[in-house]
């Protein structure tokens, strides 16, 4: 055995546990084969045995693995559920309570001052979430969030549907996805190449051998326009689309429709839905499968024998052999549960810092479980002449001893290190939650009647304020990426609800995550609304912030505006106007009769006007007037 080799990367964390790093800082391949199949990279091994290891802490598992390198011992470990706990705790919070999707300006779009950019706002913010409600957006979040908060990373994946005429939101794990980085690229950027990939068991019904399947999005230039076929050996695949030869010149690769060649380069662009600027690249999807057996070293998952892949075919008949998705961008997200360090791709674990700590709590755990053993059924001591001549005793309820000359019965009382090792786990509770910035109230393991005042719960929180910050802060921009593409993949599906519309920024905006005082919100809003210190909009932006059931603000306002008539009548007071406070209430302002004129008594000395119809004053006409 030779030195023993310190590796410091995302996962030198686990470098404790001598299954995953032996002296040269490697897992140990009985506990971790899939990681070194001979397609995965040598840069990921260590990632992909740290999420199955990950996954075992999460699935109360980890004596199992343990038992590889430690023996069978291990395996008698108690595993009670802290680690699984803690990430359903981190997702809760994460997560808060409701995901809102909002577009800057939709607010706005129901006053007199809308423009067309607000109105347009409004309409990209009903499609989106309409969409959201129809794809279970909150069910993929938190299969999303799990995994990131569980393993470090998360991966979603997009694609229009023809069928459901809609994108589609899928969650992959990250031990499928293999972004391909260069050495001189910054792993923060997006990459060009993104792999997934995943091994097929034998099937011997179907007489399938065992495979591998990988499924592949690169960013490239546009090339000319391709169409499904078969090669000599009947396989699937891609061929250019050739045009008709004329005047005896030869034929040449055609374009795509709306492609353009430049003659002086011969680079094609087009111009897609979402801008005004063309573009020379596309993105193009490959779906193929292996067998095992047709793969050799040196070949990883970055260079497969094409020659001896079979590619899949999509429901509508087109070979997936770098099939032009009509994008400029991959239409996958990497999402890490931390911000990344820089110019580094992957995000860590919640688990990650806690691991020994939640290894101290099995050993104590287990202690625990064979001292309330011993104390339960405690070890008696008979002292004195023994009249039945038996050296040992079965000990029942209602048994009776008889004991000779100056006998003595004695119990091992071991409830004082019983006792001992609860304060132990106590003790190691706390200081899970104090290095993972989950304070107790957010456990749900302080007593309220304890917290001396709200300012004093605020101040306790203040940890895992700076926590949900940090992690929302790693999720915001991908959030935004997501409502990003999904606009773009329904103009790119031609969806005709999505026609002539201009994609837009889009945000999702969490919910609250800490215990809230509603009545104390409430009566805070109350009065500033009364004194003229808040807005309505502001009013009920906080109020559902503290959890009130506001499905739509706009709506919300309205309804509060229509039954205002103090309001409105001091509307009224003011402009003079019925038809500004009828707008105010959202009503029909009443049709007012007109004004009859106005008809003064004549003054004595003054001749009334006349009408220039030879009518006299006020309409009446002319004459004596019934005078002789």
């Amino acid at each position: 055995m030779g030195l023993k080799t310190v590796l410091i990367d995302a996962w030198s964390r686990l470098n404790f546990k001598p299954v995953y790093s032996d002296h040269l800082g490697m897992p140990n391949r009985r506990a971790f084969p899939e990681a070194y199949a001979s397609w995965v990279p040598a840069a990921d091994e260590r990632r992909l045995a740290a999420y199955k290891l990950f996954t075992a802490y999460d699935s109360n598992q980890a004596a199992e693995l343990a038992e590889i390198h430690g023996g069978s011992t291990e395996r008698d470990r108690r595993e009670y559920g802290d680690p699984s706990m803690f990430v359903d705790t981190l997702v809760a919070h994460v997560m808060g309570r409701g995901q809102t999707i909002t577009v800057p300006g939709a607010e706005h779009a129901a006053s007199d001052e809308a423009d067309g950019g607000q109105a347009a706002a409004e309409r990209v913010q009903d499609l989106l979430r309409d969409w959201a409600e129809t794809e279970l957006l909150p069910m993929r979040m938190k299969q999303a969030e799990r995994k990131a908060v569980s393993l470090g990373d998360a991966v979603y994946r997009l694609a229009w549907d023809p069928a459901k005429e809609r994108v589609t939101l899928r969650v992959s794990d990250p031990g499928f996805y293999f972004p391909v980085i260069g050495e001189d690229d910054d792993g923060g950027e997006y990459p060009q190449r993104i792999h997934f990939a995943w091994e097929l068991p034998e099937d011997k019904q179907r007489n399938l051998p065992a495979r591998l399947r990988r499924i592949t999005y690169e960013l490239d230039w546009i090339r000319p326009a391709t169409a499904s076929g078969v090669d000599r050996n009947s396989r699937p695949v891609r061929a250019p689309v050739m045009t008709e030869p004329a005047d005896g010149e030869p034929p040449v690769p055609s374009l795509g429709k709306g492609d353009v060649a430049d003659p002086d380069s011969g680079a094609i662009s087009r111009i897609y839905p979402w801008s005004d600027k063309p573009s020379y690249r596309a993105c193009y999807l490959t779906d193929a499968t292996w067998e095992l057996g047709d793969i050799r070293a040196p070949a990883d998952v970055d260079s497969l024998p094409l020659e001896k892949a079979t590619f899949a075919t999509r429901s509508d008949g087109e070979v997936l052999d770098h099939l032009d998705l009509l994008i400029d961008f991959i239409p996958v997200i990497h999402v890490p549960n931390t911000v990344p360090p820089a110019e580094e791709h992957w995000g860590q674990s919640s688990l990650a810092a806690v691991l020994q700590v939640f290894d101290e709590l099995q050993g104590t755990d287990t202690d625990s479980a064979r001292a309330s053993a011993t104390t339960g059924s405690p070890i008696i001591g008979l002292a004195g002449k023994n009249i039945t001549g038996s050296g040992q005793h079965a000990v029942a309820p209602g048994m009776v001893f008889t004991l000779g000359e100056n006998g003595r019965m004695d119990t091992l009382n071991t409830a004082p290190q019983l006792q001992e090792l609860r304060h132990q786990r106590h003790d190691l509770s706390e200081r899970a939650a104090t290095v993972v910035r989950l304070p107790a109230v957010s456990l749900g393991t302080m007593d309220p009647s304890k917290v001396p005042s709200g300012y004093a719960l605020a101040l306790s929180l203040g940890p895992l304020d700076s926590l949900m910050d940090d992690m929302r802060l790693a999720r915001d921009h991908k959030n935004t990426l997501l409502l990003k593409f999904v606009q773009r993949l329904h103009l790119a599906g031609q969806h005709p609800d999505w026609a002539g519309i201009t994609p837009v920024p889009a945000k999702l905006i969490y919910g609250p995550y800490t215990p809230t005082d509603r009545d104390a919100v409430l009566q805070q809003v109350t009065t500033g609304v009364e004194k003229g210190v808040l807005s309505l909009e502001t009013a009920v932006r906080m109020l559902t912030e503290a959890g009130f059931p506001i499905d739509d603000m706009e709506k919300e306002i309205e309804q509060i505006q229509s039954r205002a008539f103090a309001q409105a009548r001091d509307l009224a007071d003011a402009l003079g106007n019925p038809d500004e406070v009828a707008d105010f209430l959202g009503r029909k302002a009443p049709e007012q009769p007109p004004v009859p004129p106005i008809q003064l008594p004549p003054q004595p000395g003054v001749q009334p006007p006349q009408d220039p119809q030879g009518q006299g004053p006020a309409g009446q006409p002319e004459g004596s007037g019934g005078n002789p």
